[in-house]
């Protein structure tokens, strides 16, 4: 037996493209290898859901969109289409999930299977060399050169401001000193054979398409922080789902560049080779079996945030722009982001450091914004500066401390800084169970 399923193209109308077949077998056949694959991710309920549409196309139905509610999405026979958009939604993932399997396992297919959009319903889409294949075919790659191209455009710019940086601290003949690496501050984690991974704090983007399915802007949302969480958040708003566009990129902030270039050295001279993450790509297996030391803003902590904050005498203000000193109760806002070019502005830069296991430590060099970021790390590689943390915190390199810049700076360059605030950590609160809360 023999089903004939329609091949979709932008132009259904075209009898050109009416001509794929399937067999029964070869169907089930290519929805198990989908299945097995692993692309549809955990869920039972897409697997359910392309087992569902396959057997309609076997038998020529084409299900309506309660039905699937009901029948695989175990929706109640109340459940109000109108209302609820799971069946689009998750018809909608689907699509994306198809898409991959594609791209990942069988590239070269010459017919692949696709739910076409509006439609509850597989259908074939063939591999064939005309003008509106071909067309599609080129709006693919023009899309792939795209992200390719916004990638390379970042890369690029932490490379020319990786350069700048470097090149104006030669100007103004600010070397990384050895005694920097030497010193007992940054002992924990270079006195020993264990290995260091560098994290970068960055941020998830996304595209954003105009009504002719192009890019038409990036988007950062402080809530959407991988691939996972886009979906998510696709799932809650189905009506700007079909609007975004998962580019697989990621942003750093420029004061990243200038705090590596100082890092990076001390590290090296330190005897250490580092590797280098993205907080996004960040495991906890990363944490348990390297030295962590993280380079980014506070927001961008992500992971870290509850281990660093747990046995600290600071807390996340009203904002990632403020820190809140719980024992005296002032707040530490910065205004970095509001300034007008050439207006001075108030910044702060946090370094803490802090054993995370009976071997690890985790070693934070964060700014509210880059001028934060940037003293720290200027601070972090002079011997003079760090002479003046170690009698600050009056603390040997095996304890825990923290302690706060406050940054004045210029254009987002640092120019002046005062050491306002310095503690001891309490390092037996960090993987503490959480108190229970209690009515005062």
């Amino acid at each position: 037996m023999s089903v004939k399923i329609q091949v979709h193209t932008k132009d259904n109308t075209s009898a050109q493209f009416l001509k794929e077949i399937f067999s029964k077998e070869e169907l089930l056949a290519l929805s198990q290898r989908i299945i097995a694959s692993g692309v549809l991710g955990r869920s039972k309920y897409y697997s359910a859901l392309l087992e569902y549409l396959v057997d309609c196309s076997l038998s020529g139905k084409t299900p309506k969109e309660i039905e699937l509610a009901v029948d695989v999405l175990n929706r109640g026979e109340t459940f109000d289409v109108s209302a609820d958009s799971t069946v689009r939604v998750y018809i909608h993932q689907l699509r994306k999930k198809l898409d991959s399997y594609y791209e990942s396992y069988e590239h070269d297919a010459i017919c692949r299977i696709v739910i076409p959009k509006g439609q509850y319903t597989i259908a074939a889409q063939r591999k064939i060399s005309t003008s509106i294949v071909e067309a599609s075919q080129n709006n693919q790659k023009s899309n792939s050169k795209l992200k390719n191209g916004l990638l390379l455009l970042v890369i690029t710019l932490l490379v020319v401001n990786l350069t700048y940086m470097v090149s104006s601290d030669r100007n103004n003949n600010i070397e990384v000193s050895q005694d920097a690496a030497q010193h007992p501050i940054w002992a924990s984690v270079l006195q020993d054979d264990l290995p260091i991974l560098l994290v970068m704090g960055d941020y998830y983007i996304f595209g954003e398409l105009n009504a002719n399915g192009n890019i038409a802007r990036m988007v950062r949302e402080f809530n959407v922080n991988s691939s996972l969480d886009l979906e998510e958040m696709q799932f809650s708003d189905f009506e700007r789902a079909e609007n975004y566009l998962d580019l697989n990129l990621s942003y750093m902030p420029e004061g990243s560049a200038f705090a590596l270039a100082r890092i990076l050295p001390i590290l090296h001279r330190g005897g250490k080779t580092a590797n280098i993450t993205m907080m996004s790509d960040l495991t906890t297996s990363d944490i348990r079996e390297n030295h962590i030391v993280y380079i980014g803003y506070i927001s961008g902590l992500e992971k870290l945030t509850n281990i660093a904050f747990s046995g600290s005498g600071l807390r996340l203000g009203r904002s990632y722009d403020e820190l809140l000193n719980t024992q005296t109760k002032e707040y530490y806002t910065s205004d970095a982001g509001l300034p007008e070019e050439g207006q001075p502005f108030k910044d702060y830069g946090l370094f803490s450091s802090f054993p995370v296991s009976t071997d690890t430590q985790v070693v934070l060099i964060a700014g509210m914004r880059d001028a934060g970021l940037m003293h720290t790390a200027q601070a972090l590689s002079d011997s003079e500066s760090l002479n003046d943390l170690a009698v600050a915190v009056d603390s040997d390199a095996d304890s825990g401390f923290e302690v706060l810049f406050e940054v004045f700076g210029i254009d987002r360059m640092n120019f002046d800084s005062n050491l306002i605030y310095a503690k001891l950590l309490d390092t037996n609160r960090i993987w503490a169970l959480p108190e229970p809360n209690r009515l005062n």
